[in-house]
């Protein structure tokens, strides 16, 4: 093990008979120290494990005997995380979930760059030790993240029972996810879907592409809502939840959002930066009771000022 002051930790080691046979992120927290399973699975979705000098970014691969696994851990993953006093915009709170409105420039949890300030930080204020641990000191009480610029309502799981039901609602795609979009140029269809896996975009490690690296099933359903000459506003339903699935989506359709600094072009009416996407509504059975629970956000002031850029110049179609 090679560890660089304020960089990142480097971990290697040889699969041992004992473990052979066995998945990567079962391994890992066994033969690498201090190295939980939950940020094991965090590294590898994060492109930061190699096996025999080749990245590695499947879960449940198998390791053969004497393989070499070479971890690059961040050092924000063992940095401490420190609540701070930043106000919360709550829609709904008991001792198993709390719903919150996040708002637009907001990172979700702490990262690269990125170690105060975020959603995780204001949790852990209002929260105290009140949050589920299954995804790791850096995360804790996250299920499920929206991008730093996309604003909308989120939920967070104060134990680990919640989030283990939370977690298995998203990925049977019960959950309801609905997101306000403004897009480029007018779609001419009434609604539609888009059925196109998402990976790593190989020549920008940001970016997310259709049949990128590691591809996973990604579905996004729309329907136009409004159009303004060269923007339309829609809504998106999430059925799975991929990073950046929306703004890849509308951009493979020929739609990529407004102000996308990623995906699309950034100029906007109203000199805003950043994607004009919101999550407006989220839905979820409660994780003890079972009652269906559903909440609604309008946009922050500067989606809703674009919109009334747009209307003026455009009317409403």
């Amino acid at each position: 093990m090679e560890d660089n002051a304020r960089a990142d930790r480097r971990i290697s080691f040889r699969v041992d008979g004992e473990n052979a046979g066995k998945r990567l992120d079962v391994i890992i927290p066994r033969q690498a120290e201090g190295v939980s399973r939950s940020m094991a699975q965090n590294l590898l979705g994060d492109g930061r494990v190699r096996v025999n000098g080749q990245v590695e970014w499947k879960k449940n691969r198998k390791a053969e005997p004497d393989d070499l696994v070479e971890l690059s851990v961040p050092a924000y993953e063992e940095a401490a995380v420190l609540p701070e006093n930043i106000p919360l915009d709550i829609y709904y709170e008991d001792e198993d979930v709390i719903v919150v409105n996040k708002p637009r420039g907001m990172v979700v949890h702490p990262g690269a760059g990125n170690m105060t300030g975020t959603l995780v930080n204001a949790l852990l204020f209002h929260c105290g030790d009140r949050l589920s641990d299954l995804n790791g000191p850096v995360r804790p009480g996250i299920v499920h993240r929206i991008d730093k610029d996309t604003s909308g309502l989120l939920m967070a799981a104060k134990t680990n029972e919640a989030h283990a039901s939370l977690a298995r609602q998203l990925a049977e795609h019960s959950t309801t996810r609905r997101y306000l979009a403004l897009v480029r140029d007018n779609i001419r269809e009434k609604e539609g879907t888009v059925d196109q896996p998402l990976g790593r975009d190989p020549k920008n490690r940001l970016r997310r592409a259709v049949n990128g690296e590691n591809p996973k099933r990604a579905v996004t359903h729309f329907r136009v809502l409004e159009r303004y000459g060269p923007v339309t506003l829609v809504e998106c339903r999430l059925e799975t939840g991929r990073t950046h699935q929306i703004r890849v989506h509308m951009a493979y359709i020929g739609h990529p959002l407004l102000g996308d600094p990623l995906y699309g072009p950034r100029k906007t009416r109203s000199g805003a930066e950043g994607q004009f996407l919101h999550a407006a509504v989220l839905g979820f059975r409660h994780p003890v009771t079972g009652q269906y629970l559903e909440f609604r956000a309008d946009p922050p002031e500067p989606f809703l000022h674009e919109l009334d850029l747009l209307r003026m110049k455009y009317g409403v179609r």
